[in-house]
């Protein structure tokens, strides 16, 4: 019996020694864990500094994006009518000998709006006018300056409805010019435009007799971004 219990012991043993030397990754296991955070700690801050150079080249782009926004957005607008903008025409002799539609008669209604922060008292000199495609026709909006300091605005524009816009076309306006007004002072801004002939043609404009030239004032400053309009983001 005593022996047997000697062989038990003696088995147990050679299967406990058998174990430490033969498993060593079971202890190793507890020393992979540090290591293991170490690598996640160096790429994450590798993803951080990654992230923050990206922001700040965003930043800066943005930066520089809202001092062009004024020239880019009037070229693009005017390019292709976009967002109901207007086109823009020389006085040639193509305009002189535009066929006036006479079975087609449109009114034209104006508005004119100021930024919250502009203070200029703003407004056209018409309520409406009615003008047939090719024929030019002119308007004339007021800006009066009611503060005791100069005031420099400038304004943009667009046509409702919008796929209106594509026919507009003005041959003078003021819009995204600097207008500078003194102290109290007072000036009438004319608007010289004409419907393009095609307008008659298009199927679209079929159901359209009404359209709206609508003129906003902001005040000009250093870094000023024009506001894009929902619809045409």
């Amino acid at each position: 019996m005593n022996r047997l219990i000697s062989i038990n012991r003696c088995h147990i043993n050679t299967i406990r020694n058998n174990i430490t030397r033969t498993s060593p990754f079971i202890l190793a296991s507890k020393n992979v864990q540090p290591y293991i955070c170490i690598f996640r700690g160096a790429h994450e801050q590798k993803n951080i500094r990654s992230t923050l150079n990206y922001m700040i080249a965003l930043g800066v782009m943005t930066v520089g994006l809202s001092y062009a926004a004024v020239p880019l957005y009037r070229i693009f607008c005017q390019a292709y009518s976009y967002g109901g903008t207007t086109g823009h025409a020389e006085a040639d002799e193509s305009i002189s000998k535009m066929k006036a539609v006479k079975h087609r008669p449109l009114k034209i209604r104006f508005n004119a709006d100021v930024a919250s922060s502009m203070q200029w008292n703003f407004k056209p000199q018409q309520v409406d006018i009615t003008v047939v495609p090719g024929e030019t026709a002119l308007a004339f909006y007021t800006a009066r300056n009611p503060t005791d300091k100069p005031v420099i605005g400038i304004s943009t524009y667009n046509v409702i409805p919008f796929e209106a816009g594509q026919y507009f076309n003005k041959i003078q306006c003021f819009c995204f010019e600097e207008q500078m007004l003194n102290p109290h002072e007072q000036v009438d801004m004319p608007v010289f435009f004409y419907i393009d002939p095609e307008f008659s043609d298009d199927p679209k404009m079929e159901f359209v007799d009404e359209i709206v030239l609508s003129y906003t004032f902001f005040e000009a400053k250093e870094g000023l971004k024009l506001p894009v309009p929902a619809y045409a983001r």
